[in-house]
């Protein structure tokens, strides 16, 4: 069995900026790349589970989501690491209904779970929200650690201000 580092993409893989969708306005939080190259090297396959109702709400499609994706993973390819899936959910329960991937469901990391044969005990989930948070503890993941400049409390196992304090 495989075992994956599941990172949220805004906030935790790329600075948050709201729906976004464009190449030039993609930028990498502080400490992400040395994140991912540590846990590769340990044998972690990476994987990114995102919301995306962007998608849904209309402020881009699921065209421009890819085109971005895509490129991500070229980019982080440059940097030696290898984005093994972008897991997305487009939709928001007040457009589309209830759905099984949006977090705090925990769809996405289902789905990872059984297309890359993944020990989910042995994984770990770095989020920037306790719905990040609540997906992987319903995924039965191992070890959850929320990115948080003001969280106090969690129900995740670690609480970090900066990626750095991972490494």
């Amino acid at each position: 069995m495989n075992k994956a580092l599941f990172l949220d993409r805004d906030g935790v893989v790329n600075i948050e900026k709201n729906y976004l969708h464009k190449i030039e306005e993609f930028e990498l939080v502080e400490g992400i790349v040395e994140v991912c190259r540590a846990y590769q090297e340990s044998g972690y396959l990476i994987i990114i589970v995102t919301n995306q109702s962007g998608i849904s709400r209309g402020y881009y499609s699921e065209e421009d989501f890819a085109i971005l994706s895509e490129w991500m993973v070229e980019h982080f390819k440059t940097l030696g690491i290898t984005i093994t899936h972008i897991y997305h959910c487009p939709h928001h329960e007040s457009i589309d209904g209830v759905c099984e991937c949006r977090k705090p469901e925990s769809g996405m990391f289902l789905s990872a779970q059984r297309e890359h044969n993944l020990d989910m005990a042995s994984s770990v989930m770095i989020g920037d929200n306790e719905r990040d948070i609540e997906a992987a503890l319903r995924a039965e993941v191992g070890m959850n650690i929320l990115l948080s400049t003001d969280a106090i409390h969690s129900r995740a196992n670690r609480i970090i201000h900066s990626l750095q304090e991972i490494l």
